[in-house]
């Protein structure tokens, strides 16, 4: 009896893979090559192949033998091959458009940002972004970045939050005369431009993210006078380690609470903290950060990232950009493509 074996054969692309051996359905997966975390997957289901011998005759019972089917079965996957990579090339120019096309969009609002967001105005931005992506818990997957502090800025603790919303006002008008963009971009881009601005690190913010239409429930930011257990304990909640509640804690070295140059992103804030000027009697040292600051240095797990920070900037920068990267990706919904 003649035997005709089908080898198994990968394409460069990956686009098929089959076990040969198996008899159990497969997935075939035809996913548009892009960063995005809501890329669309096209799925198709096929059964694998077997390998086999193909006989002349029928079989010893006179019924014809399974293989037959299987060849046929072989033939019109062959022949739809065509069709599917062409599909995988079209999902991939999809993908890549769509990127280039937030690139585009990313360069554009980073552009307006600039026009309107001086060193003076950077705390307030970077203060909205906080504020809009704190209210985020993952009991629920509620709140989180996306633009509904827009509703919320008559709650007390975002009071002088409707000016910083105001200047970005301006930009987005820009920015949705050739591209609509959402609130949530808008801020989170903003924040990570207002660090720039200030020397900070340059923080790379994915687009894509979808406005709510209502504010998120009131009591989710953490208060300026928890302790260092009530302030890892709420961190904990949105899914934030010591260590990152540390590294954004930093964004204080902006703005008027006394850690140094209020124009200057640097590490300046960790030394001040290690110095605990609020300890010395009178005058302005006193009222230097808030009581939520000065938990954190008498907190052994904090202190020992304050430490770090204070003696290594860089190291600083780059906590610091990933957790702000996890802080405006917190709660997101994302667009389809």
């Amino acid at each position: 009896m003649a035997s005709l074996t089908i080898l198994s054969t990968t394409k460069p692309s990956s686009l098929l893979s089959s076990t040969l051996s198996s008899t159990s359905p497969q997935e075939f997966k035809f996913p548009a090559n892009s960063q995005r975390p809501f890329s669309s997957t096209v799925k198709f289901r096929a059964l694998p192949f077997k390998a086999c011998a193909f006989p002349s005759n029928n079989n010893d019972n006179g019924e014809k033998d399974d293989c037959f089917s299987t060849r046929r079965s072989l033939l019109v996957c062959i022949s739809t091959l065509p069709f599917l990579f062409g599909l995988h090339e079209f999902l991939e120019d999809l993908s890549a458009n769509a990127l280039q096309s937030d690139t585009n969009t990313s360069m554009l609002i980073k552009e307006e940002v600039r026009k309107v967001v001086s060193k003076g105005k950077a705390a307030g931005v970077l203060r909205l972004v906080f504020h809009d992506a704190g209210t985020f818990e993952m009991d629920g997957n509620s709140g989180g970045m996306n633009g509904s502090i827009v509703y919320e800025l008559e709650r007390p603790e975002n009071a002088g939050l409707k000016k910083s919303l105001k200047i970005l006002d301006k930009a987005k008008g820009e920015v949705d005369a050739i591209q609509q963009v959402s609130w949530a971009d808008m801020i989170a881009v903003a924040g990570a431009e207002a660090v720039s601005v200030c020397g900070g690190p340059t923080i790379p913010v994915q687009l894509g993210r979808l406005d709510s239409l209502e504010p998120d429930a009131e009591g989710k930011l953490p208060r300026e006078s928890l302790d260092a257990p009530g302030l890892k304990q709420n961190f904990k909640r949105k899914g934030l380690s010591t260590q990152e509640l540390v590294a954004l804690s930093g964004a204080h070295t902006l703005g008027s609470k006394g850690f140094g140059s209020p124009f200057v992103f640097d590490n300046s804030y960790y030394k001040i903290l290690l110095e605990k000027p609020w300890k010395s009697s009178g005058g302005m040292s006193s009222m230097i950060g808030l009581p939520s600051d000065h938990a954190l240095v008498e907190d052994d797990e904090c202190l020992r990232w304050i430490k770090k920070y204070a003696d290594n900037q860089n190291m600083f920068f780059n906590d610091f950009k990933n957790a702000y990267i996890k802080l405006v990706n917190s709660g997101a919904r994302w667009k389809s493509l």
